[in-house]
């Protein structure tokens, strides 16, 4: 799809930040639209001609709708991050996916925007029994979390079917690099800077995990936009391997120098609920269109360590909903 202006809701945030990055290097005019609740002005690119900033939410529709004026296409990569907080607070991921979601469509639908590139997650899947899982695997919901994305996507292709909203919907593993703001290396790192003697772990440290390093991620996205064919284009992004939560903890233990350690498991294959012991995408149709990851999962792990030692001001940053 052509693009001369492009709105990216959750710019100045963790993916979203190297998404802007990305259309600017293309000379592509780029609007920020973030309420910098976890996104963080030094994420961004230098201020340039082909950069706005806009400090607003998704919620609000009075500023949203003027914020899309003469753009052509939307990432929307704003959303709840804390796949956790579901069980108390049972409305945050339908405030923050959920209807965030069809305020974005809605204001596209009268904008005349004609494409939209959506963050989706694969806890939409549930707990699937087949793995890798495919994008064709029909998903039991388990978590408030993966309902509120899956209902985001049914909104989306919906809107595609009435008004012409082109989309492509990305369903993630979590994903690791720099400007990390969140997830287990992160929470991991935050609990050993407050008492590196010993790391309290949810689950029994054998729930298995894929990541995927950022800019192999955000490469992913590109690609699937350049050279997805169909109106409704769903994609997974993954990697071809993954790790366990103790495989983890052990790399980020050897990148930090730590030793002698005292894990503290709290037991039980899951780590919360709606946790999924298990999380491996198949990510053939995305490969199909000749994109593939780059960076091995340890390697973007070490990455992200390194980058959260040199930058311990973004553990005290984030503000978690439970």
């Amino acid at each position: 799809m052509e693009m001369k202006k492009v709105l990216v809701t959750g710019g100045a945030g963790f993916i979203g930040s190297y998404i802007v990055g990305d259309l600017v290097a293309r000379g592509i005019h780029v609007v920020v639209y973030d309420n910098f609740s976890t996104g963080q002005a030094e994420f961004l690119p230098e201020p340039c001609e082909w950069l706005s900033v806009i400090r607003a939410d998704v919620l609000d529709s009075a500023a949203l709708l003027p914020a899309m004026a003469g753009c052509d296409f939307i990432f929307h990569f704003q959303a709840n991050a804390d796949v956790r907080g579901g069980p108390v607070n049972t409305r945050v991921d339908l405030d923050q996916n959920t209807i965030a979601t069809w305020n974005v469509l809605e204001a596209a639908r009268q904008q005349g925007i004609k494409g939209l590139a959506f963050a989706s997650s694969a806890t939409v899947y549930g707990e699937p029994e087949v793995f890798p899982t495919p994008e064709t695997w029909a998903p039991l919901q388990t978590s408030l979390y993966g309902a509120s994305k899956y209902a985001c996507e049914a909104m989306i292709q919906a809107y595609t079917e009435y008004f012409g909203v082109r989309c492509f919907i990305y369903r993630f593993v979590s994903w690791i690099g720099e400007r990390y703001t969140h997830g287990i290396v992160f929470d991991l790192m935050k609990k050993l800077s407050q008492d590196p003697t010993r790391l309290p772990l949810f689950g029994d440290g054998t729930q298995r995990k894929s990541y995927l390093y950022v800019k192999d991620g955000v490469r992913g996205v590109m690609v699937g936009v350049e050279r997805g064919g169909a109106a409704k284009n769903v994609f997974n992004l993954g990697h071809d391997h993954f790790l366990t939560v103790l495989e983890v903890v052990r790399i980020i233990l050897d990148e930090l120098g730590l030793r002698d350690v005292r894990l503290e498991f709290a037991g039980g294959q899951r780590g919360w609920l709606g946790d999924s012991p298990l999380v491996h995408l198949d990510t053939t149709r995305i490969k199909a269109l000749g994109w593939h990851p780059e960076t091995s999962i340890e390697e973007g792990i070490r990455r992200t360590v390194h980058y959260l030692r040199d930058h311990p001001h973004l553990l005290q940053t984030r503000n978690r909903v439970f």
